[in-house]
């Protein structure tokens, strides 16, 4: 399953990257919105882990044009700031979780987990004939 991974802090690239390959993940990595946008074309990743604070857009931004585009693909958001008024954004946005930096390994795998039972939980709940 591929993840793609938006933030432009090069230490939580590479420390996401490693907690998720070691997990089987297959980790996709972007420093900016625009990057993201071209590796979501070209590789349509299965979930995604965005930090809300970068320079030119920032992640709201993305989110914005990912429910345009790409409804449906699970978007966790990662602040420094988790503040009730950036919580409170993101989910309605559409976040499917949001995880607070800085975050250890274990509470990563967790957030990342449980998202992934809750949309297996949606698709078995939707499928036809349950």
């Amino acid at each position: 399953m591929k993840i793609l991974v938006v933030d432009d802090e090069n230490i939580v690239l590479s420390s996401c990257r490693l907690v998720l390959e070691a997990e089987n993940f297959e980790v996709l990595l972007a420093e900016s919105v625009e990057q993201a946008l071209n590796i979501i074309v070209s590789e349509l990743p299965a979930m995604l882990l965005i930090d809300v604070k970068m320079p030119a857009h920032d992640g709201m931004y993305l989110m914005e044009k990912v429910n345009e585009k790409w409804p449906g693909i699970p978007i966790i958001v990662m602040s420094g700031y988790p503040t009730n008024g950036t919580v409170k954004a993101v989910a309605d946005l559409g976040a499917v979780a949001f995880i607070a930096k800085p975050f250890t390994p274990d509470e990563l795998l967790e957030t990342v987990k449980s998202v992934l039972q809750k949309e297996k939980y949606h698709e078995k709940k939707e499928s036809p004939g349950n």
